[in-house]
């Protein structure tokens, strides 16, 4: 029986479904030999052989024997991705051997250091990096300049930035707290609901604070207590229960939940003519 590609690469432990998407459109996932670029994809995970990045993927058992979360504190410098470029060092390169490969929930880019989940476990990655599921992620980020009340209160309520499409989209509700301010500096702990690429710090660029320095401090109910620059260990099995249990059910259809949703996802037209990528 053929299902979606994402769905049966995500069973794997490979990536989110979303990260999947990704990866097609990036030519770094091949069916039978042959690359594919393009979505839909139907396969027979019993049948036809998949490769990620040129390794190949066991799909033919429904379910991986065990699972693996590892709760690593990424220095700077160290790529999040499998694929590294060149002479980029992968946060897997910190780890020992372990069995399965792992994953990274979400990613943290080069310069950003601090919180980041690797795991086979594809299911739980694909709610923990999906912003309708409301994983909260927090983020201490120092920036240039002395942020205004007004400026917070932007943030807060959402701003449009750019996007692929060319449409935009305008960032969830963000929650911020002064943790220092000078008239050069401000110290931030930014906490958002989704994982768009370089997020925090295109928010913050877009009213005028660049960031100096970003590190993720938190996820769901995991922090870096503890953890070290570089180091890293294996989730509790209570830490395990905690974090799936933090993961929200997406909204019903006709809720108001829902509804709520929907308009902060709508393009409002005026709005998404004046704010551009910088």
């Amino acid at each position: 029986m053929k299902e979606r590609i994402q769905k049966i690469l995500a069973n794997a432990g490979v990536a989110s479904r979303r990260n999947i998407e990704e990866m097609v459109l990036q030519g770094r996932v091949s069916v039978n030999g042959k690359v594919v670029r393009s979505l839909p994809i139907l396969v027979d995970p019993n049948k036809d052989t998949l490769e990620v990045d040129d390794e190949v993927v066991k799909t033919g058992e429904p379910k991986i024997a065990k699972r693996y979360y590892i709760l690593l504190n990424k220095p700077k410098g160290v790529v999040s991705t499998n694929v590294a470029q060149g002479e980029q060092r992968r946060a897997i390169d910190l780890l020992p051997p372990i069995g399965p490969r792992l994953y990274p929930v979400g990613r943290l880019d080069a310069e950003s250091r601090g919180l980041l989940l690797l795991t086979n476990d594809g299911d739980l990655t694909n709610k923990l990096t999906h912003p309708r599921y409301g994983v909260s992620k927090t983020y201490r980020a120092v920036v240039d300049g002395f942020v205004a009340p007004e400026t917070l209160e932007e943030l807060q309520k959402g701003i449009w930035l750019a996007d692929r499409s060319g449409q935009g989209f305008k960032t969830g509700r963000t929650l911020l707290r002064i943790s220092h301010r000078t008239r050069h500096q401000t110290v931030l702990e930014v906490s958002i609901r989704e994982g768009r690429n370089r997020q925090v710090r295109r928010m913050l660029a877009s009213v005028g604070h660049k960031v100096c320095d970003l590190m993720r401090i938190k996820m769901g109910p995991l922090t870096l207590h503890g953890l070290g620059v570089g180091q890293f260990r294996p989730l509790s099995p209570k830490e395990v229960r905690e974090l799936k249990q933090s993961v929200k059910p997406p909204a019903k259809p006709g809720s108001q939940d829902q509804e709520v949703e929907d308009v902060e996802k709508k393009p409002k037209k005026a709005r998404r003519r004046s704010h551009n990528e910088a």
